[in-house]
């Protein structure tokens, strides 16, 4: 019997280890911060660079949207997903490869924040639980309206698109998601893309080198979307990454070699970046 307590006690043990390393998310904070860099990182730490004095505001700066409700039990996350590596992960290759300046920190703004309507691009993790709080749907349709930009990462299968998919149509009732074909100029402004490549969470990644090459995570949820909303002129308001984990590519540098090689590099940076200067340029 005590050889059983034992044995339950360490598969117990290494199952909490796992999910510690592998849902990095849940950790706590403590009071929400303003920016990432307030943050430890939880890999090798991304370099600081500056900009010429005089222009530290002219410049692009990642922007995460913290929401505060969402739906119990339909997502493993919540706003603070693959924060703060992804956002300056992704803002560092970005000032790397393309002419942008970059700010080499990122924002944390819930949408009520007067502050928002300053950044032109924002981004929200794991919207397949998200709930907006009724008073920032008018304030989300201005700020989009108004030349802003959201896209909406890392949420698979059809109960979370189903879930974004309503809670935009709050946002802009007359107006549906389409799917952004593979000739649009964003898929080669920067790099070319060719297909839309499916990042999974690191483990799965890295299984997928022995499980028959499995990348996504939910039985429905095998194919991937890119999903936009675009305005009455034709520019994309809100880009929708579904069945696809891009911030733990930005996230995971430093942690697996093989993940990094054929997901980081492969898919998530050229996509986030192509993302990026095109709505910044466009």
């Amino acid at each position: 019997m005590n050889r059983r307590l034992i044995i339950g006690c360490t598969i117990l043990l290494a199952l909490a280890a796992l999910m510690v390393h592998g849902q990095r998310y849940r950790r706590s904070y403590g009071p929400t911060p303003k920016t990432a860099r307030e943050v430890e990182s939880g890999a090798t730490g991304t370099p600081v660079w500056t900009n010429a004095p005089g222009f530290e505001k002219d410049v692009f700066t990642f922007v995460r949207i913290k929401y505060t409700s969402g739906r119990g039990g339909w997502s493993r996350g919540g706003w603070e997903t693959d924060f703060p590596d992804s956002d300056l992960n992704l803002s560092f290759r970005l000032q790397q490869v393309t002419s942008l300046k970059v700010d080499p920190n990122g924002r944390v703004l819930e949408i009520t924040d007067p502050e928002l309507f300053r950044y032109p691009w924002t981004y929200i993790a794991e919207p397949g639980a998200l709930m907006f709080q009724d008073e920032e749907v008018p304030i989300l349709r201005k700020y989009l309206l108004n030349g802003g930009f959201l896209m909406l990462d890392d949420f698979w299968g059809e109960r979370a698109w189903m879930n974004v998919e309503y809670e935009m149509n709050r946002v802009f009732p007359e107006r549906k998601f389409v799917e952004l074909p593979l000739d649009h100029p964003l898929y080669n402004c920067v790099f070319p893309i060719k297909t839309k490549g499916q990042v999974p969470n690191m483990q799965l990644g890295d299984a997928s080198q022995w499980n028959g090459g499995v990348t996504w995570e939910q039985p429905d949820a095998e194919e991937v979307h890119h999903r936009v909303l675009f305005d009455d002129k034709g520019r994309i308001m809100v880009m929708a990454t579904h069945n696809t984990d891009n911030g733990d590519g930005w996230e995971r540098e430093g942690w697996s070699p093989y993940y990094f090689q054929n997901f980081s590099e492969k898919i998530a940076y050229p996509l986030g970046i192509n993302i990026i200067f095109y709505v910044m340029t466009h």
